[in-house]
């Protein structure tokens, strides 16, 4: 709040002198009826109207003003702890991902700070200004008529236990309603991740139908909700007029006897409606706050959330060479009670190019994945360049290794943007270079605008090759000493992965680089071949070794062979 601290405190000061000014004119209009009109002074009742005239002014300036500087410091605040929250995000590891959805961060960055902006107003504005006008007018009240102000008594004690009532049974309403508002946005998120495929299967209807049963449910809980508050306003309403007619009674009857003004009375219950009106205002104050404690809580819950992904003090911040070695090393994800891969021995030489491949969830990507640090070891050590990757900066360590995931992200902008992303100094010379290492320049060289095609999001206007080939030369531009391609070359075509992997043996001399891939002929001209199995190293060596040693790898090798033969 300290980018926002000058409006947060001029916000309720500028509140209570407005609060100030609307007790004032009750006061003014009783001395207009009892004196003005009474005396029939028409100067007394145009000095008062010209001081009531004016406090209303003043009142609606101090107002005005209030507002906006309480939608500044409220919004202000919200849009500071979305950021917080977004760049503890971006701190956490795969493991941190793995426990929140996407579609709740995505609600707890948007709905639940909205919610927090909202709540920060009110607390400002509302939550100043109600109390400091049942105050005010309750002294006012008290000095017109003492014994009249006693229905009070009544009036407020049972306003409040209703208010307490309703606020707990609303609580748990709004919690729950935050979750579904979760799912709401999480079937969203599927859906429109995955149109193309909804559209091919023609499961429209199906879809619509998921989403109709928790929109339903959402539905059903906003009701419930907004069912007890709608309670509330009757009851309150009817307090409130209960109140009128008992003070119009007993003072009716004290203006017969000749203790009370006729202007003392109406000003009296204009005070009255004031603490009553203050009530209802702390009411939805608090039915707002119980909203917006549900979304507090959801946001300190990521915000205290820390990463799995701890960095040591004086940690090393440079990389020697790419050598990588795994000792011992076992790992399994959190919540989990099996090993995802257990007994890992693996010494890898600089610039030596291995190639890993293995049976589907034989945990190929979440071996490569311990490299820089997306995940931590449950067991054992990996090093890079001779030093457990625990004691490297965490940015140094990151910056050295290029990682090309299975699932290959271009971001909206531009193919030149896309790349800067590796180096954003890049030079357009250097970037038409890794896209040629890539064999990507073959396609971008004939677009018209060249590097300032445009990519939309998701680079959903390119195929998978395209993008395959354009996230390696991203990654290539990083200038790194460790190279992981993880299966990111199974959308090109044979004769282009080959293109790449010569330009890889010609250009990276120098840089370790790990290739996992489901094509043999993706890895078969590596330095030494891993093969993979139930989280376990099967075999290493070279592609001629492993057809005689390696059973799991001649499988493959004759299923893919007889599959082209077949063709």
């Amino acid at each position: 709040m300290r980018n926002y601290l000058f409006y947060a405190i001029l916000c309720p000061i500028l509140m209570i002198l407005e609060v100030l000014a609307d007790i004032v004119i009750p006061y003014l209009m009783s001395r207009i009826v009892d004196v003005g009109i009474a005396n029939n002074d028409i100067n007394y009742i145009v000095k008062l109207g010209l001081i009531m005239i004016s406090a209303a002014v003043f009142g609606i300036i101090l107002g005005v003003i209030s507002s906006h500087f309480g939608a500044k410091a409220g919004l202000g605040f919200a849009a500071e702890v979305r950021k917080e929250l977004f760049k503890k995000v971006q701190g956490f590891s795969f493991a941190n991902l793995d426990k929140f959805s996407v579609s709740s961060l995505i609600t707890r960055l948007t709905n639940d700070c909205n919610t927090l902006g909202q709540v920060t107003m009110m607390s400002l504005r509302m939550a100043v200004r109600a109390p400091f006008m049942m105050i005010f007018a309750l002294i006012m009240a008290l000095r017109i008529n003492a014994p009249l102000a006693k229905v009070f008594m009544v009036a407020i004690p049972v306003t409040v236990i209703l208010l307490t009532i309703i606020l707990s049974k609303a609580r748990p309403l709004f919690l729950q309603m935050q979750t579904r508002v979760d799912k709401v946005n999480g079937i969203i998120q599927e859906n429109l991740i995955g149109i193309r495929v909804v559209k091919s299967f023609n499961r429209q209807k199906f879809e619509e139908g998921k989403f109709k049963e928790r929109n339903d449910a959402l539905r059903n809980t906003a009701l419930k909700a907004v069912s007890i508050i709608i309670f509330f306003m009757p009851a309150l309403t009817i307090i409130i007029y209960s109140t009128i007619i008992s003070v119009l009674w007993f003072g009716g009857k004290q203006i017969v006897a000749g203790n009370m003004g006729s202007g003392d009375l109406i000003s009296f219950i204009t005070y009255i409606t004031q603490i009553l009106m203050s009530l209802m205002m702390l009411s939805f104050f608090f039915m707002q706050l119980m909203r917006g404690a549900a979304s507090v809580n959801r946001i300190v819950e990521v915000l205290n959330t820390d990463s799995e992904i701890v960095e040591i003090e004086n940690s090393v911040s440079e990389i020697s060479e790419g050598s990588i070695s795994f000792n011992n090393v076992s790992f399994k994800y959190p919540g989990s009670a099996e090993k995802t891969l257990q007994d890992i021995n693996l010494n890898i030489k600089t610039g030596e190019v291995i190639g890993i491949i293995g049976s589907t969830g034989s945990s190929k990507s979440t071996l490569v994945q311990l490299i820089p640090r997306l995940y931590d070891v449950t067991g054992g050590e990996v090093k890079v360049g001779g030093i457990d990757v625990k004691n490297y900066n965490i940015k140094a360590l990151r910056d050295n290794i290029a990682f090309v995931l299975q699932k290959n992200v271009l971001f909206s902008g531009t193919i030149r943007e896309n790349m800067q992303w590796g180096n954003e100094n890049a030079s357009d010379e250097q970037i038409i270079n890794a896209l040629k290492q890539s064999q990507a320049w073959e396609f971008v060289s004939k677009y018209g605008d060249g590097l300032d095609h445009k990519v939309e999001q998701g680079g959903d206007n390119f195929s998978g090759g395209q993008k395959q080939r354009l996230t390696i030369a991203r990654a290539l531009l990083k200038a790194p000493k460790i190279i992981i391609l993880d299966d990111s070359t199974s959308a090109v075509d044979v004769a282009t992965d080959a293109k790449i992997q010569k330009s890889f043996k010609d250009e990276l001399g120098d840089v370790t680089t790990i290739i996992i891939a489901q094509r043999i002929s993706s890895i078969q001209h590596a330095d030494r071949i891993v093969v993979m199995n139930e989280g376990k190293i099967e075999s290493i060596g070279k592609h001629d070794t492993l057809m005689k040693s390696s059973l799991i790898y001649k499988e493959i090798y004759e299923s893919q062979m007889k599959g082209v033969v077949g063709l």
